[in-house]
């Protein structure tokens, strides 16, 4: 499966982290505090459910950016970082050297076994909409019984989202996903909806403001979401029966 366009993701593997700095510098802060935040978030969601993935993958991980804060969740043994983008992949793997890490093309993660979560940040703008279901069927397809799928995406409703967005080359032609498009394309695809969140509504230069964020997750302000899904309760027993 190749639903996901390799270019111009090829043609900004060496400049990646630069186009997007460079769209990000409007909110005044760096791709790593966003992306540590991500993972903050969807680990405090986990705690509270006593729930510890060990095997995760990186769904479009990039050049890697997100792997050292999923690494660092509790009890992770192991994160497989997967892009349709070979030169990502490349400079993704020569930045880490840790045994609990690798990194693989999207169109073999079929043979990788099952995951207990799923992460997957920024992906589906850039998947033409009438491939999209087929793509969340194949992540359907790689979650343990009772794994997770966290769907992070950019909130079209945010005009900051747009305005980075339109400052990073290979964004600004992406079709966005609204939070309940998303929803009901999960659903679609057989997914069950755990749990919505919004995150990041302050820029750096409104950072005193921040501690407000938690009041205001359930309301579509943030410049991006966060989607939980897993298998329904019927699809969950039957993957036990097949394993």
């Amino acid at each position: 499966m190749n639903t996901m366009p390799a270019q111009p993701f090829d043609e900004y593997a060496d400049n990646y982290e630069g186009a997007l700095s460079k769209g990000l510098s409007v909110s005044g802060e760096s791709k790593d505090y966003f992306a540590e935040h991500r993972v903050r978030i969807l680990q405090k969601r986990l705690r509270s459910k006593d729930y510890f993935p060990r095997r995760i993958l990186d769904f479009g991980c990039g050049t890697g950016s997100g792997i050292p804060w999923l690494l660092a969740m509790d009890g992770v043994e192991a994160v497989i970082g997967t892009d349709v983008s070979t030169k990502s992949l490349e400079t993704a793997s020569k930045r880490f050297e840790d045994p609990r890490v690798d990194f693989v093309e999207t169109k073999t993660i079929t043979s990788m076994g099952k995951f207990d979560l799923i992460f997957c940040n920024g992906v589906f703008h850039h998947i033409l909409p009438s491939d999209r279901a087929e793509v969340l069927t194949m992540i359907r397809n790689r979650l343990n019984p009772r794994g997770i799928f966290a769907l992070w995406e950019n909130n079209p409703w945010n005009p900051g989202t747009r305005i980075i967005m339109s400052r990073i080359p290979f964004d600004r032609d992406a079709v966005t996903i609204t939070p309940p498009e998303a929803e009901r394309l999960a659903e679609s695809a057989e997914f069950q909806i755990l749990w919505r969140t919004h995150a990041f509504v302050f820029p750096s230069a409104l950072r005193f403001l921040r501690w407000l964020e938690p009041l205001l997750s359930g309301l579509p302000l943030g410049a991006q979401y966060m989607v939980l899904a897993g298998l329904p309760a019927g699809q969950q027993q039957s993957q036990q029966q097949n394993l």
